[in-house]
């Protein structure tokens, strides 16, 4: 399995980590300013995020979750691994990395839908293998090796958006894939390959 985080060495603050392509696009960004003008610069440094925010209630658990994770730009170690734990297996409590993309996602379609501070109501997150086969034995529409198996997929809402809302803007970004179920009233969205059904 790869690693999803360059961690840098423990100097005091080993809650904070950057992950491989944001280091290198900002190192990249980093190299790109000190060659521009001053004013091109500033506008560039005022386009970044100070800080990235999400709030989750989990449908089946009732956890209730909001915090930072982003934070004068670096991802914060600590509120990873409590995203980690509110989209754990809630049927074998079995806890797995989330894609650092995945969470970039879904604050980017929070941003599209203004939606505040509203919680992402989460249907389905991390899935273990074993409760994976289950489902894709007991229920239709369920992927063999999908993508909830490696912390690439989430099934979600909110509440007093439309889903098909939140569909169109997971469409709109062309970032991942993107299931649409009217009935059961959630949008999957995942890292992988862009498609939809």
């Amino acid at each position: 399995m790869l690693k999803r985080f360059f961690e840098q060495p423990d100097q005091g603050d080993n809650d904070i980590v950057l992950s491989k392509r944001r280091f290198m696009r900002q190192l990249a960004c980093g190299t790109l300013l000190t060659m521009a003008t001053p004013a091109i610069a500033e506008a560039a440094r005022s386009r970044l995020p100070m800080h990235k925010t999400l709030a989750f209630e989990h449908t089946h658990t009732g956890d209730k979750l909001k915090l930072t994770y982003f934070e004068k730009g670096r991802y914060i170690k600590s509120a990873l691994r409590e995203i980690d734990y509110i989209l754990r297996d809630f049927r074998s409590g079995d806890i797995y990395p989330i894609d650092i993309d995945l969470i970039d996602q879904l604050h980017d379609i929070k941003a599209m839908l203004g939606v505040g501070n509203r919680p992402f109501h989460i249907i389905s997150g991390y899935r273990s293998p074993e409760t994976n086969s289950w489902l894709h034995n007991e229920t239709s529409g369920v992927a063999t090796n999908s993508l909830h198996m490696q912390g690439r997929a989430i099934d979600i809402r909110v509440e007093g958006i439309d889903s098909r809302r939140i569909r169109h803007a997971a469409l709109a970004m062309n970032r991942g894939g993107v299931g649409y179920y009217p009935d059961s009233d959630f949008v999957h969205l995942d890292t992988g390959k862009p498609r939809t059904w």
